[in-house]
């Protein structure tokens, strides 16, 4: 991930959106914001990332997620 680039991780096993702000290893404390709304601060209290529970509920994700994939079982 380049500097300054916002990295955007979907899991559709959880439903979990998360918005990588700072790609740095680095300890990170949570806040919760709201029952689906949690912080990532890290170093000089700065946020390095969000994360969105139920996302799937609380976003709209096709305007987020650039290319809806689709998956297909082989025979």
């Amino acid at each position: 991930m380049e500097s300054g680039k916002m990295q955007i991780i979907y899991n559709t096993k959880s439903d979990l959106l998360y918005l990588r702000l700072d790609e740095r290893q680095q300890q990170v404390t949570n806040q919760r914001l709201s029952e689906e709304v949690v912080l990532d601060i890290g170093e000089d209290d700065k946020i390095v990332g969000i994360e969105i529970l139920d996302a799937s509920q609380n976003v709209n994700l096709s305007s987020l997620l650039p290319v809806n994939q689709e998956v297909v079982s082989a025979v």
